[in-house]
């Protein structure tokens, strides 16, 4: 391991990131080298990693590298791969664009849950196509102490619970997955949202991020949040023909959704550079032992 890694820090309406650029796929980044990252008391402190590498680099980018020159390799905090970060995405383009990499306009960005497309806009934001949601069948329950709620299943490309609730405390301290049923719906585990109104097309969500813990926002889970509370109030696009967008206010600040009728999705939020530094490689390589 090199003496010094460069990194920076990022965050997503305060979805934060450590930003790891390895275009060659160089660096060995186990999950106790992420977890050690991302730990907020003896580490750099976040709710994941985003190693930016080449895809002709990464063996699981490899056959998007003619569609997508940078792969999103995403880790959560505890070391573990997921298949998409909405907010990570946002970052990861913000990075791109602060290393001269890309300008504003459009770009694609390679995910572990396909190629994404991305919109740096001049006036700041940055806006991802999501994709297309899959909604399985069957009911799933999610329960925080006594109290239990039906959650509607949504695919995002990672799997998501989303539960309407009558105040967002009900969800609990979030330190710990909420248990949910049946175990066979999510094998690999969830993210949970618990949801409420807050007016027109307009709601609040917090969030269980699978191997995170309660993050400030998660931009795949207000996707998720957006879809299901478009089927509860009857707006669904494909049936009515016409898109359907809600704003979706997270504990870190505010998220606009839009469904097409042809199911793509669509997220505009913020995305912020706040750091940019070297990981002393003899720290991390004492973490480790």
């Amino acid at each position: 391991m090199s003496t010094r890694i460069a990194f920076l820090k990022g965050h997503g309406t305060e979805n934060d990131f450590v930003i790891v650029p390895d275009p060659e796929n160089a660096l060995d980044l186990t999950p106790a080298a992420v977890a050690a990252l991302c730990d907020r008391r003896a580490g750099i402190g976040a709710d994941g990693v985003l190693h930016v590498v080449r895809s002709a680099a990464h063996p699981e980018a490899r056959e998007m590298a003619a569609e997508a020159e940078w792969f999103m390799d995403y880790r959560n905090a505890d070391g573990s791969i997921a298949e998409m970060c909405g907010n990570g995405v946002r970052v990861f383009a913000r990075y791109l664009q602060h290393a001269g990499h890309v300008a504003e306009g459009d770009l694609v960005i390679a995910t572990r849950g396909g190629v994404k497309t991305v919109h740096i806009a001049k006036e700041g934001d940055v806006t991802v196509g999501m994709g297309r949601a899959r909604l399985p069948e069957g009911d799933v329950t999610v329960s925080v102490g006594e109290r239990s709620w039906p959650a509607r299943n949504v695919n995002m490309g990672n799997p998501h619970a989303v539960a309407f609730v009558d105040d967002l405390a009900h969800a609990g301290d979030l330190y710990s997955p909420p248990p949910f049923s049946p175990a066979s719906a999510y094998p690999d585990g969830v993210n949970v949202e618990f949801v409420v109104d807050r007016g027109p097309r307009h709601v609040a969500m917090r969030v269980h991020e699978r191997g995170s813990g309660e993050t400030r926002s998660c931009g795949t889970g207000a996707c998720a949040v957006a879809v299901a509370t478009a089927r509860r109030d009857g707006a669904d696009p494909a049936v009515t023909g016409t898109p359907a967008t809600y704003t979706v206010d997270v504990p870190g600040g505010r998220l606009v959704i839009t469904e097409r009728p042809d199911g793509e999705i669509e997220m505009t939020g913020p995305a912020v550079i706040v750091a940019e530094g070297e990981i002393d490689g003899e720290w991390l390589e004492s973490a480790l032992r």
